[in-house]
Formats: structure tokens, sequence, C-alpha cells
């Protein structure tokens, strides 16, 4: 196939992507998606509730992998992401669940690479936040402890231009300062202060960490 036929293929994938997020579009009166954002999303899994509300910004990309991307946001539930989001799907698929009633929102120019995020009451990505592989970001305990223990639910923030590194795991209730730097395999279980170096199980502050806005993905 010549270079001419190869772009007419393209063409051809990229608009039945369109159709499939028109489709989801008119199904769903909450369902936004930026015509600047890619055709991509198109081959995504989404499982969207009465009364939800999705929006992908403009510059939204994402890897074009059946399932790669798998979203679920529940009744009356929202999810925001900002302009240029990466959600990269070719390591591992990335994970996007909002229960009945809650909120996510993801900042602009945040990359979020083969990780989950659920969101039970709320959770607040800044600008410019990197999720690695294998992170989970819970802002509940997922169940019941016992007959007599309920389940605990408490928003989770992460500020601008905050990174978290492979393996992470961020727990209800946690707020992690702009421009700090989660090491691997941590788990995160109390507050971190901005320009924060942290890492361990539970994270602790190990040194600073100066300006993050400029760092190249």
């Amino acid at each position: 196939m010549g270079n001419r036929g190869l772009v007419w293929r393209m063409r051809l994938i990229a608009a039945a992507d369109r159709r499939r997020l028109a489709r989801l579009c008119r199904q769903h009166a909450g369902f936004e998606v930026h015509p600047g954002a890619s055709s991509a999303l198109g081959t995504g899994t989404f499982h969207i509730y009465d009364g939800a509300r999705v929006r992908f910004g403009s510059g939204v990309v994402t890897e074009r992998r059946f399932d790669g991307l798998r979203v679920s946001v529940r009744e009356d539930a929202e999810l925001d992401i900002g302009e240029n989001v990466w959600l990269r799907s070719d390591l591992s698929p990335v994970l996007l669940y909002v229960y009945p009633g809650a909120r996510l929102e993801i900042g602009a120019d945040s990359f979020l690479n083969g990780c989950m995020v659920s969101a039970k009451a709320a959770v607040t990505l800044g600008r410019g936040v990197w999720l690695g592989p294998g992170t989970r970001v819970f802002d509940a305990d997922q169940h019941d402890l016992d007959e007599v223990t309920p389940e605990r639910r408490e928003p989770v923030e992460i500020g601008d231009h905050a990174w978290v590194a492979a393996d992470v795991a961020i727990m209800r209730g946690v707020s992690i300062g702009a421009h700090s730097v989660i090491g691997a395999r941590s788990v995160v279980t109390g507050d971190i202060p901005p320009h924060s170096l942290a890492f361990g199980s539970p994270a602790r502050v190990r040194g600073t960490v100066g300006d993050r806005s400029q760092v190249p993905i």
C-alpha cells in the first residue's frame, strides 16, 4: 500500500472512531468530546449512566487500542478532563471510575500512564499532574470494613505539576502538594506538603523538589 493509500485508510479509521463518539454524544446528553480531542477516544470502553456528565477537552489524546481506555461514570456523577491531557494506554489500560454523585477532575496538561483513578466522593488532579504505570488513586475504603464499620469516603487532591511514580497507592483523604514527587511503590496515607520528595510505605517526606512546571514528559 502506497503512502496515499495509507493516508486514506487512516482517515477512514479516524472517521469511524468519530462516528462512534458522535453516537455516544447523541445517546447521553451529558457526554461531550471537544472536536480537537483525539478520534482514538472512540476505541475506549464507556459506561455512562443516567444524569452523568462527561467532558473531554481539546487536545485530549490516547492510543488507538481497543479497551485501552475504560471509563465508568455512574448516576449524577461527573468526569471533567481538561485540555491536552494524555491518557496513555500502550503499557496498560487507563481506568477511570466515578461512582454515583461523585466528581473526578483532571487538570489540563496532565499525563495518566496506565493507571487507575476511583472517585466515590471527589478526586481532583491539578494542572500537569503525572500518574505513573500501576498507580491507584482511591478516595474511599471501597467496602465496609465489617458489620459495624461502614466505608469511609474523603476527597483526594493532587496539586499542580506533581509526579506520582509507578505502582503508588494514594488513599482516601490525602492531599499532595504542588510540585511534589512520590517515589515508586509508595503508599500515601497522609498529606504531603508542596515541593516535597516523598516515598515509602507509608510515604514520608525525604527531601525537597523545585519548580516542575517546565519539566517535559
